[in-house]
């Protein structure tokens, strides 16, 4: 059973996760260094390496994913891909929509595949993995279905995996409360 802080905690990630997606769709059309004519608002990653903007939120979102699934579970984590999907469709062209909704839906099965049997055992190790894995399919999958086109999907992967390193600090220091307070996976 989950204690009070537990869900408290759960419940935050679950709203800046449902957050990420929208943010992210929406970034794509209005942030960025540049952007391309019928295409997306690109910003650095990396020396000479750009990516649509929405990267930075989507990296954070794999994340914020499986924190969702180990305070909440993973019905609420599925609940809330569904969620910032349908706000997304105020904040983003249609194309982008089903693009991300798409890209999102299979990422988050293969970061579930990844996480799910490690999380108990080697918790950060288990986000940094899946998240790896997710954010790859989550380019490669976005790219195809809202550009038709992998032009980007060397940037798309950096920045990703930028937001998961950042993060990783994070997810330890959850790891070291969760064993002091007696916390485990939902």
């Amino acid at each position: 059973m989950r204690t009070g802080q537990e869900r408290l905690e759960g419940a935050v990630a679950l709203a800046l996760f449902v957050a990420t997606i929208p943010t992210a769709n929406w970034m794509i059309g209005h942030v960025g260094t540049v952007c391309v004519p019928n295409g997306p608002c690109l910003l650095p990653v990396a020396p000479g390496i750009s990516a649509p903007s929405g990267v930075l939120m989507i990296g954070l979102a794999l994340v914020l994913r499986d924190i969702v699934q180990r305070r909440l579970g993973l019905a609420f984590g599925m609940g809330a891909i569904a969620i910032g999907a349908a706000l997304s469709a105020f904040l983003a062209p249609p194309a982008i929509v089903l693009a991300s909704t798409a890209a999102f839906l299979l990422s988050e099965l293969a970061d579930l595949l990844v996480y799910t049997p490690l999380q108990r055992r080697r918790f950060v190790l288990a986000v940094v993995l899946s998240s790896a894995v997710g954010l790859v399919v989550d380019s490669a999958v976005f790219l195809l279905l809202a550009f038709g086109s992998l032009d980007f999907l060397a940037g798309q992967i950096i920045g990703k995996l930028w937001m998961v390193l950042l993060a990783i600090p994070v997810v330890a220091w959850i790891r070291r409360r969760d064993a002091r307070l007696g916390f485990g996976a939902a």
